[in-house]
Parts: C-alpha cells; sequence; structure tokens
C-alpha cells in the first residue's frame, strides 16, 4: 500500500514538474512575443491579446466548459490527472508571471527574432507536454472536443486536433497589428511541439528485439536474467549451411537497455553473433499492458 501511495506522489510531482515546464514557454516565450499557439492556451492567448483578460482564467473557464460539454455529451468520467492538469496550469498560469524576471521577459522580448522564439516556445512546451503525458496526465483541451466530434462522425481525433490548431492560430490574423507572418509562426511553434511531444513518447517505449546466436547461450541467458530481469526465449535452429542444428536467444528490451545486453555479450562471448532491430507495439509483462482484448495506446491531446 505504501509502495503505491509512492508512486502516485511521484507521477503527481512529475507531472507538476511538467506543466511547470509548459506554463512556463507561455508565461517566458509566447506571451511575451503576442505568439498564439494551439489548444485552449492558444484560445486564451487570443482573448488576452483582444480584451487584456488573463489568460489563467480563460484558461480555466474554458476547460471547465469543455468538461461539463464532453461528459454531458460522451458520458464519459474525466481522470483525476486530468482536473489536476487544468487546475494547477490555471494556477501557474496566473502566479507564475510574477516569479519570472522582467530582465528576462525583456530579453525575449524581439520583433526580429520571432522566429527563434516560436522554435524555442515548441520545443519548451513540447518537453513539458511530454513529460505530462509520459506520465499519464493531461491538460484537458481541445482533445474533449475531439472525443464529442468522434461520438457522432467516425474522424480521426488527431484530425479533429489538428483542424482545432488550424482554426485558433489562424484566427490571430484578425487580430490587431497581426499579420499572416503571425500564423506562420503560431504553425511553426505547434510543429515543434508536436514533435518534440512524439520523440518524447516514442523515444520512451522503443523497443530493440535481439537475436543472439552463441555456443554460451546458457551463460548469457542466466546473466541477462539475473542482471536485468529481463525474460528470455530459447529457439531452436538449424543452420542451413552448416546443417548443425543450435540455440537462438530472443530477447526484447528498452532500447535504454539494449547497452547492458551488449556488455554481457561481450563478457561472455566475443565471438557471438548478434543481430538487433528496433520494434514498435511491443505488450505484456514488462512493456505495456493490453487491456479489453484491445491495445490502448496513450493519446496526445
Amino acid at each position: 500500500m505504501q509502495k503505491r501511495y509512492f508512486g502516485i506522489l511521484k507521477d503527481y510531482a512529475i507531472i507538476s514538474v511538467g506543466l511547470l515546464i509548459y506554463v512556463f514557454a507561455w508565461v517566458a516565450f509566447i506571451l511575451p512575443n503576442g505568439l498564439v499557439g494551439g489548444g485552449v492556451g492558444g484560445v486564451g492567448a487570443l482573448i488576452y491579446y483582444a480584451t487584456g483578460f488573463e489568460v489563467a482564467y480563460s484558461y480555466l473557464l474554458s476547460n471547465v466548459l469543455l468538461l461539463a460539454v464532453g461528459t454531458k455529451i460522451v458520458g464519459r468520467s474525466f481522470g483525476a490527472k486530468t482536473i489536476y492538469g487544468i487546475l494547477f496550469s490555471a494556477v501557474l498560469l496566473h502566479y507564475l508571471p510574477q516569479a519570472v524576471p522582467a530582465t528576462l521577459i525583456e530579453q525575449v522580448k524581439s520583433e526580429h527574432n520571432l522566429l527563434l522564439w516560436a522554435i524555442v516556445a515548441g520545443l519548451v512546451e513540447g518537453i513539458g507536454i511530454g513529460v505530462v503525458f509520459l506520465r499519464g496526465g493531461n491538460t484537458g483541451g481541445t482533445d474533449i472536443i475531439a472525443l464529442v466530434v468522434n461520438k457522432f462522425k467516425h474522424i480521426n481525433p488527431g484530425r479533429v486536433l489538428l483542424y482545432c490548431d488550424i482554426v485558433i492560430i489562424g484566427s490571430s490574423v484578425f487580430l490587431p497589428e497581426r499579420t499572416i507572418l503571425s500564423v506562420l509562426y503560431g504553425g511553426i511553434m505547434v510543429t515543434v511541439s508536436t514533435y518534440v511531444i512524439d520523440a518524447l513518447l516514442v523515444g520512451s517505449k522503443q523497443s530493440m528485439q535481439v537475436l543472439i546466436f552463441s555456443e554460451k547461450h546458457e551463460a548469457i541467458a542466466n546473466r541477462v536474467c539475473e542482471a536485468m530481469g529481463r525474460g528470455i526465449t530459447l529457439l531452436y535452429a538449424k543452420g542451413w549451411y552448416t546443417q548443425q542444428e543450435r540455440c537462438v536467444l530472443l530477447l526484447v528490451v528498452r532500447k535504454y537497455e539494449i547497452n547492458a545486453v551488449y556488455r554481457i555479450i561481450n563478457e561472455i562471448d566475443r565471438n557471438a553473433f548478434v543481430s538487433t532491430a528496433s520494434v514498435t507495439g511491443v505488450f505484456g509483462e514488462g512493456f505495456d499492458p493490453i487491456k479489453d482484448g484491445t491495445i490502448k495506446m496513450k493519446k496526445q491531446s
């Protein structure tokens, strides 16, 4: 029970750090430069530029409205981490501007380097959201719209999110002193952010399949099991050239574990023949779970 509570606290602590990075991108890079991103944050930015209404309040109100509509139409009970993400983000949007040094804001504000700051903003925002997603968190937002649309029409949720971002960013051209460049910079920022999020999510889940041909397969298998806690499958094969039967080890590990496998093989049998390949969609013990007979992947909002 204590381990379970510790795991929950750890998740929320890491989600909080991710949200802090995400909001910092808005406070330090996006809003000072008049940029418009996607999602509910982008809506809040549009309202702020047009009326001066604080982004924290419009962000919170928009998400609460979307949650209410989503719950009524879809009938889905949104998780505690989603609600926490919305509330904590709103709090940070309200208080973080006071903590960011004014000198930093002055250095960032530049009409001549908007492309640079759009890229930096997308990079920082993507890191923050990626960290949140890795721990099962969420920032609410337009993914709720995607759920509502998907109930009535079979449209890919990712496409709905893309359309929402296009409309939000495109709307910035109607604001005073905004040009088509504002839309372009917003698109670049969202593109960079999406790429970083995908890199974090895919990178953390990427796995490697290893085939090991060795006369010392038993020693290698034992060492891998003991040192890494990974299971190994023993395959019986026959070499067509030599017509000799031999054993082959099949092992699947996370990408960050592959160097440890190489070290073990090198210590036991330098003459081993090893083949590795990147694999996706690895499910089962030690990897991602399969639930209700279908593979449930984490969805990007």
